[in-house]
């Protein structure tokens, strides 16, 4: 034993500079994920008989809300793409939560026949519709159209949940107070509307789209609280984090393999899908926001929006532009 004491005290003593660099690296990287782990949602709010439908819940931040919600007794309505593992991730949900009062729907955010569809059966199915979160989202895909020609990113992260919305405004209303919210990104930061090629059919770049569909999902919901006011339904968007999820399934398709190398290890210092969730949830439940509309957040907390977000007259235009675009469609 004592021989063994003193081979790691020689062992300590010959190495105490790479231990003290191993020690000093260790505890950044501790320091740094608890950094980007971000705000939790401290809210105790019971959600006994109220519904909320989250739309793709089936994976990721989205999966994690409905496991927050229904742990609070809600109602919770998957509207999902992949019914088989929409299903799958339901049942999931129920076990994990205890509420089985958990169902799902279909919604393919890239059809708008399928946006409607989901609203009249939510019109003829449910009684009241408490929270309505837009949660799903495609990120940096190829050059893809949406069933009614609308190019894919815009197309689902905005144009389809602005549908949705607006179809299910009735609902929200008769159900008040209520709530929507949005998830965006800091993305948004660097992005802008192309008014004159909505569907960058000119110059499409999968990174320009997404900021410029994450900036709509910012400025939709500016207008829309505008328009809400003294209805009883409040409207938040938000960015949950950078996070660990299936969202950036396109990113590394396209990217070189020493780029793929290189990025690897970041995602140890990603938030995880439950710490992602963590500002959606705060958005749909706390107390304290009753009262207030029309904010960005992240964090579980208040964040400006970037400049060009805050345009009423960009709000405004984007709104006539989409219910032009889903009108025709």
């Amino acid at each position: 034993m004592q021989n063994y004491v003193k081979i790691v005290q020689e062992f300590v003593e010959e190495q105490r500079v790479g231990i003290a660099c191993a020690l000093v690296a260790g505890v950044g990287v501790l320091a740094l994920q608890r950094w980007k782990a971000g705000g939790v949602c401290r809210s105790k709010a019971c959600l006994n008989g109220k519904t909320v439908l989250i739309t793709g819940a089936n994976t990721g931040i989205g999966k994690e809300t409905a496991v927050d919600i229904a742990k609070r007794g809600a109602r919770v309505i998957l509207a999902c793409r992949d019914l088989d593992r929409a299903h799958a991730a339901a049942e999931d949900i129920r076990k994990r939560s205890g509420n089985n009062d958990v169902v799902v729907k279909k919604l393919e955010l890239a059809s708008l026949q399928s946006v409607r569809a989901l609203a009249k059966d939510i019109h003829e199915h449910e009684d009241r519709l408490d929270i309505l979160i837009n949660n799903a989202g495609i990120m940096m895909c190829p050059k893809w159209k949406t069933e009614d020609g609308f190019e894919m990113q815009f197309g689902v992260n905005h144009l389809g949940h602005f549908l949705l919305t607006n179809l299910l405004l009735d609902k929200l209303k008769k159900s008040a107070p209520s709530r929507i919210v949005n998830v965006s990104s800091c993305a948004h930061e660097k992005g802008q509307i192309y008014f004159d090629d909505i569907n960058l059919d000119k110059d499409y770049d999968p990174l320009k789209s997404y900021q410029q569909s994450k900036l709509a999902n910012v400025l939709f919901s500016r207008e829309l609280a505008a328009r809400l006011k003294g209805t009883g339904v409040c409207v938040y968007s938000l960015h949950p984090g950078v996070v660990n999820t299936e969202l950036g399934r396109y990113l590394f398709s396209t990217m070189a393999l020493w780029k793929i190398i290189l990025f690897k290890p970041l995602f140890l210092i990603l938030k995880s899908p439950w710490q992602g969730a963590q500002t959606t949830i705060y958005c749909a439940v706390d107390e304290g926001l009753q009262n207030t509309t029309g904010l960005y957040y992240s964090d579980c907390a208040p964040k400006e929006e970037a400049p060009q977000a805050k345009s009423d007259s960009a709000a405004r235009r984007l709104w006539d532009l989409s219910a032009s675009m889903v009108e025709m469609a």
